[in-house]
């Protein structure tokens, strides 16, 4: 059964889910426009930090899951991130989260992005994980590709089970439990 607003504003204000928490959708800022955040019908639209990892392959670096070379990327930090040609980004949300024990979920791009050619990573929260996502942005496109900080690029779907699992994230010690900042691949 997928989540409310009602709960995950319940949720936010009283256990800490999301932190920072916006309880409805912004869609301005001071100058009029941004891409909205904030609570949906059914999920959370998550905001990106303004710190990111673009690739690069400068370096001419083996991409390897097992064995990754932090030297594949340029650290910026900047309201804007551009993304070159078919390449990708990491960056990691504003909100921090705290997953309950009976919910999964699932953070999906949001359509603006997706209709500019910049897709970001289906990616899970499994029960009782915790910490800020790092998010990957890959731009499909021929053409260098914007990412906004502090403005909505992914959407959190919450998934409630009618049962609690019977082990955690948390219970398994997983790797990325407790993150903070963008946070590489770990085997």
């Amino acid at each position: 059964m997928i989540k409310s607003d009602q709960w995950i504003r319940y949720m936010s204000e009283n256990h800490q889910m999301i932190e920072p928490f916006a309880p409805q959708q912004v869609r301005q800022d001071e100058a009029g426009r941004i891409i909205s955040y904030g609570t949906s019908s059914y999920g959370y639209d998550v905001r990106c930090a303004d710190e990111f990892k673009v690739f690069t392959n400068i370096n001419s670096a083996v991409v390897d899951p097992k064995d990754f070379a932090d030297q594949s990327f340029v650290d910026i930090q900047s309201d804007v991130c551009i993304i070159p040609p078919n390449s990708f980004a990491l960056a990691r949300t504003v909100e921090y989260f705290r997953i309950p024990r009976d919910v999964m979920t699932i953070c999906l791009g949001k359509s603006t992005y997706a209709r500019c050619g910049i897709i970001v990573n289906v990616t899970p929260l499994e029960p009782e994980w915790e910490g800020h996502v790092t998010l990957e942005f890959s731009n499909t496109t021929p053409l260098p590709a914007k990412i906004y900080a502090n403005e909505g690029v992914a959407q959190i779907l919450f998934l409630g089970a009618d049962e609690i699992c019977e082990t955690s994230y948390k219970d398994r010690g997983g790797k990325y439990q407790g993150q903070t900042g963008v946070t590489l691949p770990a085997t």
